[in-house]
């Protein structure tokens, strides 16, 4: 996939587990679900089993550093009504606070992209929360902003 001098973005193994496990972990703890809020096992176990189905749209990329996994990525495609080929949903990201700024967010986005288009879609989309101002700095470099607001209701 992709190669830097001290990074490659892979697809994820399923001997990945355990380290992958603490950087879903931490994007879980910055988005405010650990503690009483926390995913139940099952969600977790769920969304693990899913990257490794040939019948579920979920995929997952992971960057590795040094022997170490640094940095995540999940993503899903979907039909749309306003398109023909699918598009592409880049659920979930995470790196390392150890690597922040060095360039593993982009490359886990840009080996998203280029899943993308392996699929035949022509659009890769996601969302952030207002208040992560950091990543939106990245993501203003690699995207357009939408001008969509999402609104969601807990059933």
């Amino acid at each position: 996939m992709t190669n830097t001098s001290y990074l490659t973005v892979r697809p994820i193994e399923k001997s990945d587990f355990a380290a992958w496990l603490p950087l879903w972990d931490g994007y879980n703890r910055f988005y405010g679900r650990s503690g009483p809020t926390a995913l139940a096992g099952e969600v977790t176990a769920m969304t693990w089993s899913r990257f490794f189905d040939a019948y579920e749209p979920v995929h997952a990329l992971v960057a590795e550093a040094g022997g170490e996994l640094v940095g995540l990525t999940h993503y899903l495609f979907h039909r749309s009504t306003t398109r023909i080929v699918p598009v592409c949903y880049l659920q979930d990201l995470f790196t390392a606070e150890s690597v922040r700024g060095r360039g593993v967010g982009k490359a886990l986005i840009e080996a998203v992209y280029d899943q993308a288009r392996a699929a035949g879609c022509d659009r890769v989309y996601w969302q952030t929360h207002e208040t992560n101002a950091t990543a939106m700095r990245l993501y203003d470099q690699v995207a357009e902003k939408s001008g969509f607001v999402v609104y969601a209701k807990a059933l």
